[in-house]
């Protein structure tokens, strides 16, 4: 299914927010590293498709509804077997159908989970004035509470995914800080700059969202993302 498939599709059902899997895919044929993500649409199919992808995985709610599926007890790591996967269903299940009694649920998203590294945000946001315009930083604290991020307007040009990673305060985190090995930059880089074409050459992109991409030794991965639409 083309990009342009996955937009048609969702604005026939009224709605912006594409999927965590619409939007992997969406990137993964862009070139951008994604985790391996799956849609099960009931809990044998979610215990299937967990012992096919291989243990660990992960477990997200897939809503419309449920834009901030952890804010709701939509989502389950590190789950190592099938009885674990099985709980971990039934327990998102529970949780969203308690928080948001009104969502409707499309399935449970299967996802393999990424190597250990540093957490990082990539984003896109367009401006009226100037299009799409790329976003980086660290994850957790530094930008939710110091705003160390790094701006740049899309498309990028040469070498400005580089300076966008050395103009937040929080670099040397992705030089293996306390004896971590570094992250390799130019995979992440990678990941900057594919993004950053993906949304300029969509301009029916509003918004996007990848967080946390996992950068180590061996490459930058998305484990999540998030698309959502202009108004069309």
């Amino acid at each position: 299914m083309t990009f342009a498939d996955t937009v048609a599709r969702a604005r026939a059902a009224n709605r912006a927010l594409l999927s965590e899997v619409e939007s992997k895919a969406a990137l993964a044929a862009a070139g951008v590293r994604v985790t391996a993500t799956e849609l099960a649409r009931s809990r044998e199919e979610v215990a299937a498709l967990a012992e096919a992808m291989g243990f660990p995985v992960a477990l997200k709610v897939v809503s419309a509804d449920v834009p901030h599926k952890s804010d709701v007890g939509g989502v389950r790591l590190g789950l190592a077997g099938r009885a674990d996967v099985l709980a971990a269903h039934d327990a998102i299940m529970a949780a969203v159908g308690a928080a948001r009694p009104d969502a409707v649920v499309e399935g449970v998203a299967v996802q393999e989970m990424a190597a250990p590294g540093v957490e990082v945000i990539v984003g896109v946001t367009a401006d009226p004035q100037f299009g799409p315009v790329m976003m980086f930083g660290l994850g957790g604290i530094m930008v939710e509470v110091m705003g160390d991020v790094a701006f740049r307007l899309a498309p990028l040009g040469a070498g400005d995914a580089r300076d966008m990673i050395d103009e937040i305060r929080g670099r040397p985190a992705l030089d293996g800080a306390r004896g971590r090995p570094p992250a390799d930059l130019d995979a992440l880089a990678d990941v900057l700059e594919r993004v950053s074409a993906f949304a300029a050459a969509h301009p029916e992109v509003r918004e996007l969202d990848l967080n946390p991409v996992i950068a180590s030794p061996d490459g930058a991965v998305a484990a999540d993302a998030r698309i959502v639409l202009a108004e069309g």
